[in-house]
């Protein structure tokens, strides 16, 4: 039997991430000073997976405070769009793309919840429909997810998503190698967990989160069902950040196992299509 849902989720994820976003926008981890000189927020297998965005609209969902999206403006996107359900989120983004000198024309942000993206952004359709890592956990419905996303993606457009392999929330945290946790469980997981991925020492007070893990199979079929055509599944041996003691930093800023362990995959990529 399952456990239920905890009824208030959406308002204890959407407090925590609220606290959380003026601690990131001071952080070296974001380091918004280096994004406004130039520095890119995107990494090389997104780049190259996506291909070129020139003369492209995009839309971003769960875009926290916009670098992604707004890195994909620089990248030649002709109009691009993130959605975020927290509006101090959605704040920081509106003064980023401003200071970049983006008009909301070429860069536009909305404070909704990812399931209602269909009805609260400005177009029906993109081109190009992208969720970022860190992004389907705070979900607990992940076949709703890709009804609403595959709605918005325009005939012969597609969905990009980049995530964290949920494989490693089943592997021990030390060190990656024991499996202590079930792969297909369905019930939502609460934390309670202080500070922040981007500054671990914060003091911070709504520390309550409820996240869910969607294994890899369910995500692709859920998007097929929606009516997309798969047109890849890549799984990467690297992650973005030491997910477990045991990972090293190589020179490219990813994460890896030493070259002494058997890999696994730490992060996976889809790219799903609308017949045009």
């Amino acid at each position: 039997m399952y456990s239920p849902t905890p009824e208030d989720w959406h308002e204890t994820n959407r407090a925590r991430w609220d606290e959380r976003v003026p601690i990131h926008a001071a952080s070296e981890f974001y380091d918004l000073d280096a994004f406004r000189a130039g520095k890119d927020a995107l990494r090389d297998f997104e780049l190259a997976e996506v291909g070129d965005v020139t003369g492209r609209s995009l839309l971003h969902l769960q875009c926290h405070i916009g670098l992604d999206t707004l890195s994909w403006a620089r990248h030649g996107a002709s109009h691009v769009v993130g959605l975020d359900f927290s509006e101090p989120a959605v704040e920081t983004a509106r003064s980023l793309a401003a200071d970049l000198g983006l008009s909301q024309e070429r860069a536009a942000f909305v404070a909704a919840d990812v399931y209602d993206a269909a009805e609260a952004v400005p177009d029906r359709s993109y081109d190009v429909v992208y969720t970022g890592s860190g992004a389907l956990c705070w979900l607990p419905d992940i076949e709703r997810w890709a009804e609403t996303a595959a709605s918005l993606v325009a005939p012969g457009g597609f969905l990009y998503v980049a995530e964290f392999h949920p494989l490693t929330d089943s592997l021990d945290d030390e060190t990656g190698s024991r499996v202590v946790h079930d792969y297909f469980v369905r019930d939502p997981w609460v934390d309670t967990t202080p500070g922040t991925y981007a500054d671990l020492d914060a003091v911070t007070v709504h520390n309550r989160s409820v996240e869910w893990v969607h294994p890899v199979g369910e995500v692709v079929t859920a998007l097929a069902k929606a009516g997309l055509r798969i047109e890849f599944l890549h799984e990467h041996d690297a992650s973005l950040f030491p997910r477990y003691g045991a990972l090293d930093r190589h020179e490219d800023g990813y994460y890896r196992f030493p070259a002494d362990r058997p890999r696994i995959p730490l992060m996976y990529s889809v790219k799903a299509s609308r017949p045009a």
